[in-house]
């Protein structure tokens, strides 16, 4: 059983947005995994690159989709992006110091980030994209 898994009412219409969602979950479970069997601090470092880049390509097809549909909370949308962005960079920093390493805190907090900001922010912008 994953940590996290994808369930239907985290689809927001949009086949791309919900298989980018699901690589996003899916890199959250192997963060989750490597920390399990005590890799966290040798994986975090490839395992936080990989995140922050996928989540950069991630964010700039969702911004762009929302442009597309001229979607009126754009502007609100990118701060917590860009919020987002922030934090992964920190976490960066810190696994450059070798100060880093996975922990259920981490973990959650990517979790929970990802839950809330599917569940309320991109669910905002569903009704307006299709396909």
């Amino acid at each position: 059983m994953s940590f996290y898994s994808w369930k239907q009412e985290y689809s927001v219409g949009n086949d791309l947005m919900d298989k980018q969602h699901q690589v996003l979950i899916e890199m959250i479970n192997k963060m989750h995994d490597s920390m399990k069997i005590g890799k966290g601090s040798v994986e975090a470092g490839n395992i936080v690159t990989e995140m922050i880049d996928y989540s950069v390509m991630h964010f700039a097809a969702e911004e762009e989709l929302m442009k597309k549909v001229q979607y009126s909370g754009l502007n609100a949308h990118l701060k917590e992006h860009n919020a987002f962005m922030t934090k992964a960079a920190d976490f960066q920093k810190q696994i450059d110091k070798g100060s880093f390493t996975l922990s259920m805190d981490i973990i959650n907090f990517l979790r929970d980030w990802l839950t809330d900001h599917i569940l309320v922010n991109d669910k905002a912008y569903s009704k307006f994209v299709g396909k």
